[in-house]
């Protein structure tokens, strides 16, 4: 009879020798967490020379692309002629005001015919002042001359009458050139009274205030009741023949490139209306407080302009050659104006420009282009000096 014997050992596994007779025992089984723990040692060193054959080697230079850079839109925009033309400031006025005063001795104003913004004719009574009592002057001085006319009769008269005594002796010679001198006398005091009389009437007509010339009626500063003389403020102010002027406000650089006769355009300030009008007088001085000079542009009358009002003059200067930027593509700051240009290597580089007239194409670059750059025309102010760009025609 067989016997299996079994040995444990202190591990609690069990060996099963051989015994005489017995029928041979299983190997032994492998314990599971020694088969894992071979596993992820054998995973961790497969995962190693993968690092030193994919990642720890060199990784092999990418040709530069330039895919990463920012896309900007670039234009090349050669030159064109651009008609010189810059704008200035100024007031409107009436080209020649005329105040209208008393010219007489003056008095109480009785009526007035015109106001302002009223059309007056040369000649045209503006105001009346009451002279009542220099009419009464002039009647007397009518009546002088019938006195002195009178006398001047009785001594020719007498004159007459010596004369025809002489031939018979009754009348001295002395005596004819006597009565001929109070004739002569007489005659001169009725051209004296004449000329008085004539004084009188035309001080009582400038008693009328009349309009110098015809023009349009800019102020008037009297009333009926009003006592007025010859020292009295302006009564009226007239435009003469309706004309206005502005006095467009202009530096020496602006002055220099100006002559009589130059055309502009003239914008009253609120106002999206227009006027036509050139230059006919440029300062011959300068401003020494404001380094500006005075250019005075004519106008022809239209109710839209107003003396003392404020306008804008688009000057025309000539035509000439430059480069035409939009003013996305012109960039400022405390340096000045400037502008990026895209070079053969792609990098942007600041460029210092001037700039001049503003077209309806946009800004004339006067300074700093040639018209053959490549320039940033958008998103100029995002980038910086040296950047690496990847420039994109403009496309039309």
């Amino acid at each position: 009879m067989n016997y299996e014997t079994t040995i444990r050992s202190e591990a609690g596994d069990e060996i099963a020798p051989e015994v005489s007779g017995a029928r041979p025992l299983a190997a032994p089984a492998i314990p599971r967490w020694l088969i894992i723990g071979g596993l992820s040692v054998f995973g961790l060193l497969l995962a190693i020379a993968a690092w030193f054959v994919f990642v720890g080697k060199e990784p092999a230079p990418v040709a530069d692309d330039n895919s990463q850079a920012p896309s900007v839109t670039v234009v090349t925009p050669g030159r064109t002629m651009v008609a010189g033309e810059f704008e200035a400031p100024g007031t409107l006025a009436a080209r020649r005001p005329m105040p209208v005063g008393v010219v007489g001795e003056g008095g109480q104003v009785i009526s007035v015919t015109v106001d302002a913004g009223d059309w007056v004719s040369q000649g045209q009574v503006l105001a009346v002042i009451d002279r009542s009592v220099q009419v009464r002057q002039a009647e007397a001085q009518a009546a002088q001359i019938d006195v002195a006319r009178a006398d001047a009769n009785l001594a020719q008269a007498n004159l007459d009458r010596a004369l025809q005594l002489v031939a018979r002796g009754f009348v001295s010679k002395a005596d004819v050139d006597r009565l001929t001198a109070t004739r002569d006398a007489a005659v001169a005091r009725v051209k004296v009274a004449q000329a008085q009389l004539g004084e009188q009437r035309a001080r009582n007509q400038r008693l009328n205030i009349l309009a110098p010339a015809s023009g349009y009626v800019l102020a008037r500063a009297v009333e009926p009741g009003q006592t007025v003389g010859a020292g009295s403020p302006a009564l009226f102010t007239i435009a003469s023949g309706g004309e206005m002027e502005m006095l467009a406000q202009l530096s020496e650089e602006q002055l220099s490139k100006l002559s009589v006769g130059t055309a502009a355009t003239i914008t009253p300030t609120g106002s999206e209306q227009s006027f036509s009008g050139q230059i006919w007088q440029i300062a011959p001085v300068i401003d020494q407080t404001t380094r500006q000079g005075t250019a005075r542009i004519a106008l022809s009358f239209a109710p839209e302009l107003r003396p003392g009002g404020f306008a804008t003059a688009r000057i025309n200067s000539g035509s000439f050659s430059a480069t035409v930027l939009p003013e996305s593509a012109v960039l400022a700051d405390t340096q000045g104006s400037f502008v990026y240009v895209v070079g053969k290597d792609n990098k942007a580089t600041r460029r210092a420009v001037k700039t001049g007239a503003v077209t309806e194409q946009g800004l004339a670059i006067t300074e700093g282009l040639n018209g053959t750059e490549r320039v940033v025309l958008r998103a100029g102010g995002f980038l910086n000096p040296g950047e690496t760009v990847n420039p994109q025609p403009l496309k039309k």
